[in-house]
């Protein structure tokens, strides 16, 4: 069982994103007696965990309302018995990454665009995540063995932007990923570094100076993409982290995916546009669910999210509204759904 550590402590910002992230908890007996929760007031709870990992760090843990068994940031961490449950149309490859997987550590889906698989590991396991069943053992990359993916981006005139990817890619060290940024930047022809990750909302101490050096030491226009899906997962302490990245220039956007008794409501979503406004992000996408096996049970289907983006075009300035979109596997860009008025 992990040891539970007082909920004030998570405020004290000399605790650094390494001892935050092994201090993580990661058994369901920990996560209910740390929210102030029952296994008897949770309809559904199972052992789901048991083949993808429970793993929760403090900082965000300490966001969850005391004793709501409903809390929307608990419910994206919390396994359930539906996990378990084989669901028709949800598979284990639902992008079909596999085919785009053209070399160990790199996933080739898009013109322009490559992504780089820098670790299988997260600091938080979100329960509807779409790559928890991807060999990531199978693109796991020394420093030296990145030379091969480099020579690929290096041969492709077309490649103008590289995406930093997992797992979170920022739970490399600081070394290790200023390193590949630096020989990303040499290949001429690449001009954007983008960076997805939860790290900055889940454990905000991760925006260290070394990070801001490297992010912005090169010629590359960064680009931070978080993936927030409600207001609540944003903090004092995530707003800071999140304005340091700004002040030093770099773009930021958000990715939401639309959860099911979670976000799938128009005032959850006009917060969490205003919240993230406020931080200096920019919403981008509102994702709906990749559907992977064991995650069925937060889904909506199309039409409803369609009409939800119309109620809540009544209630945003333009640049405030997400792009709904849906991804399907061998298609050329994202699919993108308009709203229905």
């Amino acid at each position: 069982m992990s040891p539970i550590i007082p909920r004030s402590e998570q405020l004290i910002h000399s605790i650094s994103w390494q001892s935050e992230l092994s201090g993580a908890i990661n058994d369901l007996d920990s996560l209910l007696q740390y929210t102030g929760n029952k296994a008897s007031d949770i309809e559904g709870l199972d052992t789901g965990h048991l083949s993808f990992p429970l793993r929760v760090p403090h900082p965000y843990a300490s966001r969850i309302e005391q004793g709501n068994p409903h809390d929307p940031l608990l419910r994206q961490v919390l396994p359930l018995a539906a996990e378990n449950h084989r669901v028709p149309g949800y598979i284990s490859d639902p992008l079909d990454e596999a085919s785009s997987n053209i070399t160990p550590g790199i996933i080739h889906k898009y013109h322009g665009r490559v992504l780089l698989i820098l670790t299988g590991a997260c600091a938080i396991n979100c329960r509807y995540c779409f790559r928890r069943e991807f060999p990531y053992a199978e693109n796991q990359n020394s420093m030296g063995e990145w030379q091969q993916a480099l020579d690929y981006i290096r041969q492709d005139s077309s490649i103008s932007e590289v995406i930093f990817s997992g797992g979170d890619p920022l739970l490399n060290s600081d070394k290790k990923l200023q390193q590949l940024t630096r020989s990303i930047a040499d290949i001429e022809h690449v001009k954007r570094l983008r960076i997805h990750t939860r790290l900055p909302v889940v454990i905000p101490q991760r925006v260290t100076d070394e990070m801001l050096n490297w992010l912005t030491e090169t010629r590359l226009q960064p680009v931070v993409v978080i993936h927030t899906n409600h207001a609540a997962e944003i903090d004092n302490q995530v707003t800071q982290a999140l304005i340091r990245l700004r002040d030093k220039g770099i773009t930021l956007l958000n990715q939401a995916v639309l959860l099911k008794g979670i976000n799938d409501n128009v005032d959850t979503l006009k917060q969490l546009s205003e919240r993230l406004f406020q931080a200096g992000v920019l919403p981008y996408y509102l994702h709906l669910l990749d559907k992977i096996q064991g995650a069925a049970h937060f889904d909506s289907d199309e039409s409803s999210a369609q009409r939800l983006l119309g109620q809540l075009s009544a209630h945003l300035p333009g640049y405030l509204m997400p792009k709904l979109v849906r991804e399907i596997a061998g298609e050329a860009s994202k699919t993108l759904l308009l709203p229905l008025l």
